[in-house]
C-alpha cells in the first residue's frame, strides 16, 4: 500500500511539472475534404506531435472510400485503394507503400483508440494536396489537382519531393529528382563557397544504392583531383520543412551557371565555370563528303582535370590517346577529322560545343579518365550519351570495341548529362576508359600498347556506326 501511495504521488509529482509533454490538444480542429467538412466520431481528433500534425487516418480513409483493416495483435493498420496497400504500425517509423518500405518524421500513434498519421504522410502516399490552417485549426484535404482558395493564416503543405542521384563530375555536380523543382542558390565567402537549397525535397530510398548518407542523413561527394572544387557535401539541412542543401567548396571566385536539362524537367546541373585561356579556331569548312568526326581531348592546360593514383593528371592521358586516334582517322579517306586541341591548352566546354555544332560534324567523341581516390579499387570502362537516340547508338558501337580491345571491367553504357554531349546537336559520347585511380589500370592507360588499342577500338566503332 505505502508503495503504490509512493508511485502515485511520483506521477502526480511529474504530471505537474511535465504536463503534455511532446503533445499538443487539437480536438476541435477541423477537417475539410474537397471543401466539404468531415464529421468525426466523438473518440477521434486532430492532434499534434513534436510539432507534427497528426490526424486520424481512419476517417479519411474511409471517406475516399479506400478499405481500412486494423490488425489488434500486430498494431497494424492497412489502407487499401484501387492498386496500392498502405501498412502503418504503432509506435514504428517504417511504413510500406506499394510493397516499398519507406521513413515517417513521427511514428503512428493510437490516441482514444484511434490511429492518427503524420499529415505529411496523407499528401506523400494518398493523392491528396494537405494544408493545415494553424489559426482556425482547420486541416485541408483536396483530391484533385485544385485546392481552390487558401483561407488567411492558411498554408499548403505540397508534396514533398525526393533526390533520386547526384554526382560531380567535369566541373559540375548533375542532380536528380522526381519532381521538378528550382533550387535556392547563394555563395559565401572565406572560404568560397555555393549553397544550392532545395525546397520541400528529402532523399529517396534509392539514394543510398548510388550515394553515401550517414546516419544524420549528410554526404559528401568524391572531387578529388579538380582544380576549382575542392569538396562536395550534402545533407537534409532542414525537416520541417524538408530542405536538401548541398555546398561546393571552391578554390576561386564563386562563378557558375545554373542549367536545366531540357529534356528532363527533374534533372538540373551547376556548372562551375573556369577561366578561359584557350580558343579553338574554327577549320575550313570541308566541302568533299567526308564524315567529320570531332575529337575531344578532356581537360587540358589550367584544367589538370582529376589525378591518378601516382599523381599523373588526366589531361596529359586524355590527349595522348586522342592524338593516336587522330593519326588512324587521318588514315581514313571517308573521314575528316577534327581536335578540339592538340596541345596542352584548354578550350571552354562551350568552346567545344561550338566547334563541333559550326561545323556541323557527323560524330563528337570526348575522352576522359575517370578517378575515386577514396576507393581506389574501382575499376572498368563506361561510355555517356544525352537522351538522344542516335547518341545512344553510337554509345553501345564504341562502348562494345572499347570493353573488348581493353578487357577492363564492362561499367556499362548510361545517360549523362555532360555539357559536351548535351548541347552538341550531333550523336555524341563521352568516353570514361579506365580509372586513373586503380594502380593497375592507370599503368596500363599511360602504356603505349594500351592506348594503341583504345585508340583502334574507338576508331573500329565510329567507322562501324558511320557505315564505314
Amino acid at each position: 500500500m505505502k508503495k503504490t501511495l509512493i508511485l502515485f504521488l511520483l506521477s502526480l509529482f511529474f504530471l505537474i511539472l511535465f504536463p503534455n509533454t511532446g503533445h499538443a490538444s487539437a480536438s476541435q480542429a477541423k477537417i475539410i475534404l474537397d471543401g466539404t467538412e468531415l464529421t468525426m466520431p466523438a473518440n477521434a481528433q486532430v492532434t499534434i506531435i513534436n510539432k507534427t500534425v497528426m490526424i486520424p487516418i481512419r476517417v479519411v480513409a474511409e471517406n475516399l472510400n479506400f478499405k481500412v483493416t486494423w490488425d489488434q495483435k500486430s498494431q497494424r493498420v492497412q489502407i487499401q485503394n484501387d492498386t496500392n496497400l498502405i501498412s502503418l504500425t504503432v509506435n514504428k517509423k517504417e511504413a510500406m507503400v506499394a510493397e516499398k518500405q519507406i521513413s515517417l518524421q513521427v511514428a503512428p500513434q493510437i490516441l482514444n483508440n484511434t490511429t492518427v498519421v503524420p499529415l505529411r504522410f496523407v499528401s506523400e502516399n494518398m493523392g491528396l494536396t494537405v494544408g493545415w490552417d494553424n489559426t482556425n485549426k482547420i486541416v485541408s484535404l483536396a483530391s484533385s489537382n485544385s485546392v481552390g482558395d487558401r483561407g488567411e493564416g492558411e498554408e499548403y503543405v505540397e508534396s514533398v519531393k525526393h533526390v533520386n542521384d547526384m554526382y560531380f563530375a567535369d566541373n559540375q555536380l548533375v542532380v536528380s529528382l522526381d519532381s521538378e523543382v528550382k533550387p535556392s542558390i547563394t555563395t559565401l565567402d572565406n572560404p568560397h563557397r555555393i549553397v544550392v537549397d532545395i525546397p520541400n525535397t528529402t532523399f529517396s530510398n534509392s539514394f543510398n544504392s548510388s550515394q553515401t548518407l550517414d546516419t544524420n542523413l549528410k554526404g559528401t561527394l568524391e572531387v578529388s583531383g579538380y582544380s576549382n572544387v575542392s569538396e562536395v557535401r550534402y545533407s537534409l539541412f532542414s525537416r520541417d520543412p524538408q530542405i536538401v542543401r548541398i555546398v561546393l567548396v571552391t578554390n576561386n571566385e564563386n562563378t557558375f551557371e545554373f542549367q536545366q536539362n531540357e529534356y528532363n524537367s527533374n534533372t538540373f546541373v551547376i556548372d562551375v565555370t573556369e577561366a578561359e585561356d584557350s580558343v579553338v579556331p574554327l577549320p575550313p569548312a570541308d566541302d568533299s563528303e567526308r564524315k567529320t568526326v570531332v575529337i575531344d581531348p578532356g581537360h587540358g592546360g589550367s584544367d589538370s582535370g582529376t589525378v591518378g593514383i601516382t599523381n599523373k593528371f588526366e589531361k596529359d592521358f586524355t590527349l595522348a590517346l586522342s592524338l593516336k586516334i587522330e593519326a588512324l582517322l587521318l588514315n581514313e579517306p571517308k573521314i575528316n577529322v577534327v581536335m578540339t586541341r592538340d596541345s596542352d591548352v584548354y578550350p571552354t566546354r562551350s568552346e567545344r560545343v561550338v566547334l563541333a555544332n559550326q561545323l556541323e560534324a557527323d560524330v563528337f567523341v570526348s575522352i576522359h579518365g575517370n578517378s575515386v581516390l577514396a576507393s581506389p579499387q574501382a575499376s572498368g570502362t563506361e561510355t555517356y550519351y544525352y537522351q538522344r537516340s542516335s547518341s545512344k547508338d553510337l554509345a553501345n558501337v564504341v562502348h562494345k570495341h572499347l570493353v573488348e580491345a581493353l578487357g577492363f571491367k564492362d561499367r556499362g553504357v548510361k545517360d549523362g548529362n555532360f555539357q559536351v554531349i548535351r548541347e552538341t546537336t550531333m550523336p555524341a559520347v563521352l568516353l570514361e576508359i579506365g580509372f586513373l585511380s586503380n594502380r593497375l589500370e592507370e599503368a596500363a592507360m599511360f602504356s603505349e600498347s594500351v592506348q594503341d588499342k583504345a585508340a583502334q577500338a574507338i576508331v573500329d566503332g565510329i567507322k562501324e556506326y558511320l557505315g564505314i
